[in-house]
């Protein structure tokens, strides 16, 4: 038993909570990049090793990243880590107690429960898994080996997203009446072999991109009970209805059809009974609320984005800090079925009940 005068976790400051935790990143791509920028901003983390099998990728780190938004590593500096180009033996070198899972969806799977099994906590990139029965798998792992595993759904972190949730779930301007949400973007172009335009290894269009604001309509309202979605024969573009039985009623489309020289675009309205909310990232200001009695105003936002604060919440977790259940593996799973009969309904042209 510890002391009496002994402080409790959450009482350390994390930085000091975290001296010591070493950190690994498997995949080094866009998204590996912007793992890379957010754990060298947390005080007390060390990235310790890299992973990527791809040499170009890896002599590419020092050029421009890709992507369709800001915030990714420039100029990394490998000297000083450990670079593995197989994750078997990143595993194996003991150099790392926690990963962040950077690689292509198809692979999600068997590299989480491999170091879920071999002691480490995992933090991987949505979407979890390309099926059920994949997701199933970690979520068996994480529970074996009594390590976190975090799937990385960056908007249920993204400032103009909780603040949103807060607001909704505050009940100061009465109930959703309905919601609609967007995600627009061109294909995604850089990928070293063009892994997303490869349904087999990402899931398409749907289980990518548009996967964002289905797993926030999951958050904020809940499974709902059926959905209707169109689209065109490759999935590119899809809009869906979510059912509610006593609402709101809630859209949301996304597309990779836009033209290569379309920048990027998420945006969400939210109409309740006193107020509606406005977040278009492509607009000044982007973020408002507007009640119903008049004006506008502009709430306060929590520090960070969506990719910091996601991985200060997993460091909270992984070393003992109480904090709010933002995300959870059987609900990432839960995310995954729902997209999955979304593309069943428009593929089969009817309404799929969940």
């Amino acid at each position: 038993m510890a002391p009496a005068d002994s402080p409790s976790p959450t009482a350390i400051p994390l930085s000091r909570r975290l001296s010591g935790k070493r950190v690994g990143i498997v995949g080094m791509g866009f998204m590996g990049r912007m793992h890379y920028r957010c754990w060298s901003a947390l005080p007390g983390a060390k990235i310790t090793a890299v992973c990527e099998s791809n040499a170009k990728t890896l002599a590419s780190l020092n050029d421009t990243a890709g992507g369709n938004v800001a915030g990714a590593a420039e100029h990394i500096d490998l000297s000083g880590l450990q670079v593995f180009n197989d994750l078997d033996a990143l595993i194996s070198s003991g150099a790392v107690d926690a990963l962040s899972i950077t690689l292509p969806t198809f692979l999600h799977a068997d590299a989480a429960v491999k170091a879920l099994h071999a002691g480490l906590h995992v933090l991987c990139e949505k979407p979890m898994a390309l099926n059920v029965a994949d997701c199933d798998r970690m979520i068996a792992a994480s529970k074996q080996s009594g390590k976190t595993l975090q799937i990385g759904h960056c908007i249920r972190f993204w400032p103009e997203y909780c603040v949103s949730r807060d607001l909704v779930r505050s009940g100061d301007y009465g109930k959703v009446i309905a919601a609609s949400l967007r995600r627009y973007s061109a294909l995604p172009g850089w990928s070293p072999d063009s892994w997303f335009a490869d349904e087999s290894r990402s899931g398409g269009q749907p289980l990518d991109l548009h996967i964002h604001d289905t797993d926030y309509i999951h958050f904020l309202f809940g499974m709902p009970k059926s959905v209707a979605s169109v689209a065109d024969p490759t999935q590119g573009y899809i809009s869906t209805q979510f059912h509610y039985e006593d609402g709101p009623a809630v859209v949301a489309e996304s597309t990779w059809r836009m033209a290569p020289s379309f920048a990027f675009e998420m945006s969400f309205n939210m109409v309740l009974e006193g107020a509606t909310i406005l977040y278009d990232l492509t607009r000044t200001p982007n973020f408002r609320v507007l009640p119903a009695s008049g004006g506008s105003f502009i709430p306060d936002l929590p520090p960070g984005d969506g990719y910091s604060r996601q991985v200060e919440h997993f460091t909270q977790v992984i070393t003992g800090e109480s904090v709010e259940t933002i995300i959870t593996p059987e609900q990432a799973r839960e995310t995954i079925r729902l997209v999955l009969a979304e593309k069943e309904a428009a593929r089969d042209g009817r309404p799929v009940r969940l």
